[in-house]
Formats: C-alpha cells, structure tokens, sequence
C-alpha cells in the first residue's frame, strides 16, 4: 500500500465532500482542529489516541491521515509501536494485522 496515495485519495474525497456539504464540514474541521489544540495532553499524544482509535475502527484513512499526523507532532516509530501494542492488547488479532498498517505507513511517511 502507497501511503502518500492513501492520503491523498482521502483528501480528494474529503474535498469532494467540503464542496458538497460545506456547513458540516467546516463544523467537523472546527470540532477537529479544536480538539487537537494542545491543552492538557499534547498534541502529539492527542494523535496517537486518533491513531488508536483508527486501528480499533479498522479505517485505513483514519491510520493514513493520523499517522501522518502524529509524525509531524513529533511523534516517533517507537511512540507508533507502543500505540499499536495498546491496540494488540485491547483488540487483539484484528488490531494487530491494522496496527502493522500504521507501522508500514510511518515508515512512508516520515521520508
């Protein structure tokens, strides 16, 4: 799998939907970027609880667009293991073959 192009696709799509329905989406984009403002937790560790939940819900995009996220918030491969070993051992198998998505998109993404 192309990350880079993953991430791309959804950003079309996400676009396609910003044109379309453009009241809604700026609601989620204003709750979104809101959320991930640093308060008490860092954005960083904000987008690893993302990252979390992406590979919990099984959505490749979510692990393209949160990976890619936590990596520009600082996040390093070791902080993506131990995120995915947080899904392992919450959701076991399925988690873990998802989780090695996020590994494989780290390492596209940071070069």
């Amino acid at each position: 799998m192309n990350w880079k192009d993953v991430v791309a696709e959804g950003q079309a799509h996400i676009e396609d939907y910003l044109g379309r329905q453009q009241a809604a989406g700026e609601g989620f984009f204003a709750l979104h970027h809101a959320t991930l403002e640093p308060g008490a937790l860092e954005t960083k560790h904000k987008e690893l609880m993302a990252l979390a939940i992406g590979i919990s819900k099984q959505c490749v995009d979510c692990i393209g667009f949160h990976t890619k996220a936590a990596i520009e918030a600082g996040a390093t491969r070791a902080e993506i293991e131990e995120t995915v070993s947080v899904c392992v051992m919450m959701g076991g198998g399925p988690a873990l073959m998802y989780g090695t998505k996020a590994l494989e998109a780290h390492d596209q993404l940071k070069s």
